[in-house]
């Protein structure tokens, strides 16, 4: 087989290390019967201190040069002057421009408003709020605070871009959109971009919305499967709330892409949405399933049929696993950790082990 893909694999803190590692076991060769090359990074908080974050910039590169990511959950210092969070370097080094979130039923876990499509935010993942300059000017009630943002056009282009390519695929409606009334010279920028994809991807449905009108109608219209092209912070806050209507922030995985010049996946992160979970620490209860459709998600992302199949397998097996009723504690079952990455392995092995027809 010429093709054999290399994964860096980001390792974290606490609980997200651990659920990595349940993650890694489901790549094994024994299991998907493919060959993958893993290297390992260590991006604990520990060593991030200890090498004033190069590990961080040297795991970057190393997702420049093989495309592929899969990181764990890591732990972000509140102090002034630590090394802050791994994310924004990550982002910023891989030149990654849209973060995905999925927001997916889960089979018997109760949904919000009783939504059954899934729902896809396509998030701006650098510029805007995150990046901005902050600075304060005066004394008591007379005391400003300030700051300036900026988005650019060729991320507007490729988050807008991106999300119509995303929708024709799952069949989706783009829908909703900046606040450009309010905001026509900053946040008009997205929109113009969304107007320009939808006209050159005139077979896909779009509803533009303001940002509010899509947070009032979000469940009156996920009756069927939407995207939502967001501002980064727009779609930081977004995304959290749209996962939560599924019952469980582990029914989803998120991913970090970079793009070509034809806004084609370059490199991709793929990670859990959530965090380093400490309580739960060596305890074997923690869910996994968010790391594991990460991890299929990952595959999915590369050009050789063989590994979406078996990308596609992890994912639907564990989705089949809850469907069961093999569950962790947070979605209302008794499985461990490993018993449920047991349960996921077997059945990944057994549809894999069907021939193509």
């Amino acid at each position: 087989m010429a093709f054999v893909p290399t994964i860096v694999v980001l390792e974290g803190d606490q609980t997200g290390q651990e659920l990595l590692e349940e993650a890694v076991r489901l790549l094994s060769p024994d299991v998907i019967g493919l060959p993958l090359h893993l290297v390992r990074y260590d991006l604990s908080l520990e060593n991030r201190r200890a090498t004033s974050n190069r590990v961080v910039y040297e795991a970057a590169a190393a997702m420049r040069e093989h495309g592929y990511g899969l990181k764990a959950a890591t732990i972000t210092p509140e102090g002034r002057g630590d090394v802050g969070s791994p994310n924004a370097i990550l982002r910023r080094e891989i030149d990654g421009t849209v973060i995905l979130r999925t927001g997916r039923p889960l089979p018997g876990v109760e949904t919000i408003g009783g939504i059954t499509a899934p729902i896809a935010v396509v998030r701006m993942a650098t510029e805007d709020a995150y990046e901005a300059k902050e600075w304060r000017e005066g004394e008591g009630d007379e005391e400003r605070a300030f700051r300036t943002t900026y988005i650019s056009a060729r991320n507007c282009r490729a988050t807008a871009e991106f999300a119509f390519r995303l929708a024709r695929q799952m069949g989706a409606l783009v829908f909703g959109g900046p606040k450009w009334t309010v905001s026509p010279t900053y946040e008009g920028l997205l929109k113009e971009a969304m107007d320009e994809a939808a006209r050159r991807n005139p077979d896909v449905p779009y509803d533009p919305q303001l940002i509010d009108a899509a947070y009032a109608l979000l469940i009156a219209r996920a009756t069927r499967p939407l995207v939502i092209p967001c501002l980064n912070r727009d779609g930081d806050i977004l995304s959290d709330l749209v996962l939560a209507l599924y019952g469980s922030i582990a029914g989803s995985e998120s991913l970090l892409i970079a793009f070509d010049e034809q806004f084609n996946p370059r490199v991709v992160m793929a990670e859990a949405p959530h965090g380093t979970a400490p309580s739960l620490q060596g305890k074997n209860v923690a869910n996994p399933l968010a790391m594991q459709l990460a991890a299929g998600a990952l595959l999915k992302q590369m050009p050789d049929p063989e590994y979406q199949r078996a990308g596609a397998a992890i994912q639907e097996a564990c989705l089949q696993a809850v469907a069961q009723g093999v569950r962790t504690a947070d979605l209302g079952g008794t499985a461990r950790t490993t018993e449920f990455t047991d349960e996921v392995i077997r059945r990944v092995k057994e549809k894999l082990a069907v021939p193509v027809r």
